[in-house]
């Protein structure tokens, strides 16, 4: 008898980089605000997801407030967007730290986005992208801008993540008004 047994289907992870931050004088790092641009693009990076129906069933957010802002103006476009966890780790993390946020992700959640900070994020997608090549992890490489959205496969649960396969790399950029 042969065993029948369905794979489970393929998470998706998804990785934004804030939007572009302003620097005013005086605000320690953490505290630092969306720029203009920022708040332009943040909720471009929202429309951009909802209209690929990318819907995420938990979100882990850095604490700082431009990482914050990114994800709420996001959060403004898609129906039904989950608040997000605030994970102070997020914030100092390096590529391994947010492998280890990640694997604590609820097991039902089929779609995770997570909003942090560069160089981590950039290290984490090189990390996990077993595809040694491709046109979006070659852009990964060049750069991961503000905004930046990665789109990543996992197999498997989120406790047991060590791999991934890169599907898109965009930076949603909002008009000027």
């Amino acid at each position: 008898m042969s065993d029948t047994t369905t794979p489970p289907p393929p998470r998706t992870l998804i990785v934004l980089r804030h939007a572009k931050s302003a620097w005013p004088a005086g605000v320690p790092d953490e505290k630092r605000p969306l720029g203009p641009r920022g708040r332009r693009d943040a909720p471009e990076a929202g429309r951009w997801l909802r209209d690929r129906g990318l819907l995420p069933d938990a979100v882990v957010c850095s604490p700082a407030r431009r990482a914050r802002e990114t994800w709420d103006l996001a959060a403004a476009e898609l129906p039904g967007a989950p608040s997000a966890t605030v994970d102070p780790r997020v914030y100092t993390a390096d590529a391994d730290d947010l492998v280890e946020v990640l694997r604590e992700q609820p097991r039902d959640a089929m779609t995770v986005l997570l909003v942090g900070h560069n160089p981590a994020l950039e290290d984490l997608i090189l990390d996990l992208a077993a595809d040694p090549g491709g046109e979006a992890l070659d852009r990964v490489r060049e750069k991961y801008p503000t905004s930046g959205l990665a789109v990543l496969e996992i197999v498997g649960g989120w406790d047991e993540l060590d791999s991934a396969r890169l599907r898109d790399f965009v930076v949603p950029r909002g008009a000027r008004t």
